[in-house]
């Protein structure tokens, strides 16, 4: 069972993001949701590159092949997954901050001029 809990944690994340997006009455909302639902996508690879008793990939102290490793590939994408979910949360709510000033509101179901 706790081989599969990372998983289902973040399954259940990202669903309660995708909930409150779908939910949402508020752009400012929708952007936290979209950031919890990127969230689940860091749990999600911290489960992948897991390996029960291994240590940091640094060899200065070991033998290559003495012990396991963690895959620092993983740690990297992760890294570079929460700056790229930043970058990405601040530019929305710029949006959200734009489009408050033009509109007077961020209730998307007011936004009319925007609809095609």
């Amino acid at each position: 069972m706790m081989d599969v809990f990372p998983y289902l944690v973040a399954g259940w994340v990202f669903l309660a993001g995708c909930y409150g997006l779908a939910t949402s009455r508020n752009l400012i909302h929708a952007v936290g949701c979209l950031s919890v639902c990127q969230a689940a996508t860091y749990v999600l690879l911290l489960t992948v590159g897991y390996r029960d008793g291994a240590t940091a990939p640094v060899f200065s102290d070991l033998k290559p092949g003495s012990r396991p490793v963690v895959d620092p590939v993983v740690q990297a994408l992760t890294l570079t997954d929460v700056v790229v979910g930043a970058t990405v949360t601040a530019l929305l709510l710029a949006l959200v901050v734009q489009v408050s000033k033009r509109h007077g509101t961020v209730d998307p179901d007011e936004l009319s001029e925007l609809r095609g």
